[in-house]
């Protein structure tokens, strides 16, 4: 049974130094590099399973961004045709190759009501009417709802947003051990 013949990449020559500058540079994201390498490679050899021998990589992931580059390349035609600057073709590019958005929900608490609620953390109880030395994970919970930033929070999702914020030897504890 005859097979159809894969999807050749084709680059302008905008875009191929572009690709090679990012697939060169040392502070680049190694997603953005490997997936520039991927997409180079396609551009010598639309044969994905020789791209993805030469790369290491599986066929799935080799077809997966050739796939993605073809769906970003009208844009990016469209962008040079327009004349549009080096930075905008690569940025355009760097969108291309860049990770799609996840599926789940939403976050629960925005980043105001964390910095709200470890603004509370900083100050002392006593200035909240708590009869405490230190804040626990239950007492700045009940604060920050008592206050109104957040209508429900648990001492859970409160230790983690305190943990996450330091270092990885802290000096002093910002809660009271259990």
């Amino acid at each position: 049974m005859p097979t159809t013949p894969a999807a050749a990449v084709t680059l302008s020559s905008a875009q191929l130094a572009l690709l090679q500058r990012l697939a060169r540079r040392q502070t680049a994201d190694q997603r953005l590099v490997r997936r520039a390498s991927i997409v180079l490679a396609l551009a010598a050899d639309p044969c994905v399973e020789a791209a993805a021998r030469r790369l290491r990589l599986t066929r799935l992931t080799v077809r997966h961004w050739r796939e993605r580059w073809l769906q970003a390349a009208p844009q990016l035609q469209r962008a040079e045709r327009a004349l549009a600057p080096e930075p905008a073709l690569l940025a355009l590019i760097a969108q291309a190759l860049a990770d799609a958005p996840r599926p789940g929900a939403p976050a629960t608490f925005n980043p105001e009501q964390v910095v709200q609620l470890v603004a509370v953390a900083c100050e002392p109880p006593e200035k909240s009417g708590r009869p405490i030395d230190h804040w626990t994970a239950r007492e700045l919970a009940d604060e920050v709802t008592k206050r109104g930033i957040v209508p429900s929070i648990s001492p859970r999702s409160v230790g983690r947003f305190l943990k996450g914020g330091r270092p990885a030897a802290p000096q002093e504890p910002l809660l009271a051990p259990r």
